[in-house]
């Protein structure tokens, strides 16, 4: 059952008339009706209040505050200088920036011009033909894609720009650094920090510091996110500079009460109930591990011909997976499928591009469009028309999920979430819950696209070897990409151990041998983590490593040249050689741990034959003394054997603690290790 997005009116019922020409560019864009976010926020940041605004992905964030900057600028008694700012917008990612610059320039691109002065010279009456410019210069975009700070300095100088928009490290260097004694901020209305919480996580508390610490108090701030907790937000609010700000939060309701509302705190109360937009239809899967990459085949092609659905983004847990996947996929994909590549390791200038070429790609059911990204793509991008997001993996940072969700089901359209669990990860589902995303249960796919009965699921599908012999010819004709899928592999490992979730995504309870064939591994890598993993059930692909060729003929040369020079060994010889490396290992512990057992019970049963010879000793007739007699059969205390008594008994007490379970074995080995 869908449920439609609530509005909160038309934006002729704001408080303050908007200007004209920007109430045109917002009807131009298709926006007829606020969305909540933008009916709570556009009112208070025009009347000088600072805002926290935590709303769901899609929700209009955006124009929530592009619409006061422009407002605040048009109504400005005078003109700002050619060096100064009016406005500062500050993003996480330069994807998020790029698109905030890209509304600013439709907003001012669609402005009135204005006839030039005359000159003090001419008089009033005079007939001379005057050429008109925009009233207000373009926004002014500062981030390391596209040009150097001494750059950046250059165009603002050049435009005179009111509004800048960029990330971080650029706007500190833009401020700071080379147009320190340039820029001038002193006029400056409004400060954004869009994405807030991942600004306040990622690292950059210092620069927003220093930054910060530059601008003039009197002016309006703002912080925007979708995952802003009290904790992520309110904590950071004193450092920020925010004074007395207004809380605002869009909450979506639950299905009996349907829509969206939104509250300022303080005037009421608001209570969450999910963090992701009513819209969105939000599965989960469980299957093996083996089987991951069969199943994301599988549901991609549901998709496609059960939904209709022609635009997805699959998001991977690192840059190498994604760059693997995008090489070896497109024989698992429909017919006709168009796939790109999105991650941090790119450069900015193939993000910009890819991100350009997936918006628009021509997708239909016919030939579908497949981003293939990592969370770069997850916060702020606003990709219109996503169908279906799949998340092969699930975030690292659990507020990475409903960012990721929320690139689907935006402004009111219709969406699909998925995301593949594997083993305990299932509960993953409850730790979701707990922070009001709800999942749904979708069974496994079989190879017909019909649900897999319940009663079958814990066998192995058949159709697992053929994707991953399909995968496999991919890998044999270039020994390139035997490289990348170890690589994606060992990252992933590496990625699954630092899991924000420990204690439900244990590297030690997954399966990685079935995951090394749903990555469709020629052969297991080296890595300690497979150390002491069973291999039973796998088998390396039948290759002649010797004669396994790169496809590129320059680091073919240079595989062949290290080869030379290395001594002839075969194959076999190789596997002799670790296997009884592995053996000696092994039995250099055992020996180790057992010759250290056998000490300690040599330790014991000496130190018990020399209690018993004393106690005979003081038994004895005649032999008994005052000492024995006061202390009722405990040993002189100046005596040794009276010292090795006193550390058996109590080595015999700890040992009835560790049976009771109040003392640890290891706090026990520790003690008692050298007696």
């Amino acid at each position: 059952m869908s449920v439609s997005t609530a509005f909160a009116g038309g934006w002729e019922k704001l408080p303050t008339p908007l200007t004209p020409w920007i109430l045109d560019v917002i009807s131009s864009m298709g926006h007829t009706q606020m969305t909540p976010v933008q009916a709570s926020t556009i009112p208070l940041f025009m009347r000088h209040k600072d805002v926290v605004v935590e709303a769901v992905t899609g929700s209009g964030k955006t124009l929530a505050f592009v619409v006061p900057i422009l407002e605040k600028l048009v109504r400005r008694e005078r003109r700002l200088a050619k060096t100064e700012i009016g406005a500062l917008v500050i993003s996480p990612t330069r994807e998020l920036a790029t698109q905030i610059h890209s509304i600013f320039s439709l907003f001012l691109s669609s402005q009135p011009t204005s006839r030039q002065s005359l000159s003090p010279d001419e008089p009033s009456g005079s007939n001379v033909q005057l050429d008109s410019e925009p009233t207000y210069p373009p926004p002014l975009l500062v981030m390391s894609s596209d040009s150097a700070p001494v750059q950046d300095l250059q165009r603002f100088l050049s435009t005179g720009a009111d509004i800048v928009i960029g990330t971080p490290g650029r706007i500190e260097e833009l401020l700071l650094g080379k147009g320190s004694n340039i820029v001038s901020v002193k006029e400056l209305e409004i400060l954004v920090l869009d994405e807030a919480d991942r600004l306040l996580d990622l690292g950059f508390q210092a620069v927003l510091t220093r930054i910060l610490s530059h601008l003039p108090k009197q002016r309006r701030t703002g912080l925007f996110s979708a995952t802003m907790t009290d904790a992520d937000a309110m904590s950071e609010l004193v450092r920020v500079g925010l004074r007395n700000p207004a809380r605002i939060v869009v909450k979506v309701q639950s299905k009996k009460t349907k829509g969206m509302n939104a509250s300022v705190q303080g005037e009421k109360e608001v209570v969450e109930e999910r963090r992701i937009p009513a819209n969105l239809q939000n599965f989960y899967m469980s299957c093996r591990a083996s089987e991951k990459m069969l199943q994301l085949v599988r549901i991609i092609r549901h998709e496609v011909n059960q939904q209709q659905s022609s635009r997805f983004i699959v998001y991977f847990a690192t840059c190498a997976c994604v760059d693997y996947f995008y090489r070896v996929l497109s024989p698992l994909m429909p017919p006709g499928t168009d796939l790109f590549s999105l991650h941090g390791h790119l450069p900015p200038s193939a993000r910009t591009k890819t991100l350009s070429n997936f918006t628009n790609s021509v997708a239909l059911p016919t030939s579908p469009s497949i981003l293939l990204a990592t969370d770069v793509a997850a916060r702020g991008l606003d990709l219109p028309d996503v169908d279906v997001v799949i998340q092969f993996d699930a975030p690292t940072d659990t507020k990475s999920f409903s960012h990721r969700c929320g690139r689907t089901a935006r402004a009111g359209r219709k969406g699909r979430a998925w995301v593949l669990l594997v083993g305990r990860e299932a509960d993953y589902v409850e730790f979701m819950a707990v922070r009001k995303i709800p999942l749904k249960q979708k069974h496994r796919f079989s190879h017909d696209g019909s649900v897999v009965d319940q009663s079958d699921e814990d066998e192995d599908d058949p159709e697992v070897q053929s994707v991953v012999t399909i995968i496999r010819q991919k890998l044999l004709a270039d020994r390139a990409l035997h490289d990348k899928a170890a690589k994606a592999f060992v990252s992933f490992a590496r990625a699954y151990s630092k899991h924000e979730a420990s204690y439900i995504f244990r590297l030690k309870d997954l399966d990685l041998v079935g995951l090394a064939k749903s990555f469709g591994l020629l052969r297991l890598p080296r890595m300690p983590e497979l150390k002491e993993v069973s291999t039973d059930g796998w088998a390396d692909a039948d290759l002649n490593w010797e004669s396994y060729m790169y496809a590129d003929k320059a680091q073919e040369a240079k595989r062949l040249a290290e080869a030379a020079s290395k001594p002839t060994r075969s194959v076999e010889e190789i596997e002799r050689r670790r296997a009884a490396r592995v053996e000696k290992r092994k039995a250099n512990t055992a020996w180790s741990s057992q010759s250290r057992r056998q000490e300690e019970r040599e330790k014991r049963r000496d130190k018990k034959d020399r209690k018993k010879r004393w106690q005979k000793t003081q038994t004895s007739p005649g032999s008994e003394s005052a000492e024995v007699k006061r202390g009722e059969g405990v040993p002189p205390s100046g005596s040794d054997e009276g010292d090795d008594w006193e550390d058996l008994a109590r080595e015999e007490r700890a040992a009835k603690r560790v049976k009771q379970g109040h003392l640890s074995q290891t706090e026990f080995d520790a003690e008692f290790a050298d007696l």
